[in-house]
């Protein structure tokens, strides 16, 4: 049996790595735990009524009463009761959210699959939703193998001009996300080179992007794989130094192409940092806000963050109830997208662990 003296040795370090994760412990606690709580209650509450009273006003021509916002009384109440009125789940099933009473009514009716598909994209949470996934599902794999390909083709120049090819990949990360959106945003106006070539191009001097919804989606899809080739060319760039050159060597040796080198030592290698990549890319193109303001495209393309802002901005009193439901919503979805992704890291780590 181990002695006290073996058993305050083990416990040593077991404190010292309390003591050293407790800041970042604390840190989780107050700036993500705190918030999302905080945002879950506050999805329950929706906002005061105005109180209103009636006033009556007299002149020369005799007395009228109508009725006014007693600004004092609605003041009270909602220093009472800053969180507003008790509304349990009903900012989630509302119609600008999940809407289950006019789902249930759409996918009951004597309909084509086209016709329910229609009506649900005229519901605001499932218009957003299905923009949100298509950005999600079409930029993240295409902004992967952009940063991917630029990767290879940077690794593959003279040392002498890789350091400005660096610079020049890595470019659309510099740029801030809301003036890069702004920059393409005048470039495809109907003046703008872009949008002057497109009209040139479609003989259509009518023709701009605001006006379609499909050249609006292909637009913010286009600026989106832009601007987020370059996260994924920096970490694979960062990984094709750390692939093996005797690998690679041998692979030469026995005659594999440069094709067949990248496809079975190269790709395998960087499987973990692909992940890796996919699951940043995913969590954030699901938070697609910044193109959409910067194009102005709102009325073709809105998204689950783009809700959040208007409903905390775009009426005359801010909604938090709202956007404290859509803000859940939001991290269910992150949640629920980056499960398959997360199933496949963790086998794949037993599976190197059972090795």
């Amino acid at each position: 049996m181990p002695t006290h003296a073996e058993e305050d040795a083990r416990a040593v370090p077991h404190r010292t790595f309390a003591w050293f994760m407790l800041p970042s412990i604390l840190a989780m606690v107050l700036f993500i735990t705190l918030p999302v709580v905080s945002v879950v209650v506050q999805s329950l509450f929706v906002e005061h009524e105005r109180v209103m009273a009636l006033v009556e006003t007299c002149g020369p021509f005799g007395c009228s009463r109508e009725a006014r916002v007693d600004t004092a009384a609605t003041a009270a109440l909602q220093a009472a009761r800053p969180l507003g009125r008790f509304a349990g789940l009903s900012n989630y099933t509302d119609r600008n959210h999940l809407a289950l009473a006019e789902v249930g009514r759409i996918l009951g009716q004597e309909a084509t699959l086209g016709r329910k598909l229609a009506d649900l994209a005229n519901l605001p949470f499932y218009r957003a939703l299905a923009f949100t996934l298509t950005y999600c599902m079409v930029v993240t794999p295409l902004a992967m193998m952009l940063g991917f390909a630029v990767a290879l083709g940077v690794n593959a120049l003279p040392k002498l001009v890789r350091g400005p090819a660096i610079f020049l990949s890595i470019l659309p990360m510099i740029i801030t996300p809301l003036v890069g959106s702004l920059i393409l945003f005048w470039m495809f106006d109907p003046n703008g080179i872009l949008g002057a070539t497109i009209q040139w191009l479609a003989a259509d001097p009518r023709l701009s992007l605001r006006a379609s919804a499909t050249l609006t989606w292909i637009t913010l899809l286009t600026y989106g794989v832009w601007a987020h080739a370059p996260f994924s060319f920096v970490v694979f760039y960062a990984g094709l130094q750390t692939v093996p050159g005797d690998t690679l060597e041998s692979a030469m040796i026995d005659g594999a192409s440069r094709w067949e080198r990248i496809r079975h030592v190269v790709i395998p290698h960087l499987a973990p940092l692909a992940a890796f990549v996919a699951l940043v890319q995913l969590m954030d193109n699901f938070r697609v806000f910044e193109p959409i303001v910067g194009f102005s495209a709102e009325a073709n393309a809105t998204s689950l963050s783009w809700l959040i802002f208007n409903d905390l901005v775009s009426s005359d009193t801010q909604q938090f109830g709202a956007a404290g439901a859509t803000s859940i919503l939001t991290i269910a979805g992150v949640i629920v997208l980056l499960i398959p992704v997360l199933v496949r890291t963790w086998r794949d780590f037993n599976r190197k662990a059972a090795r």
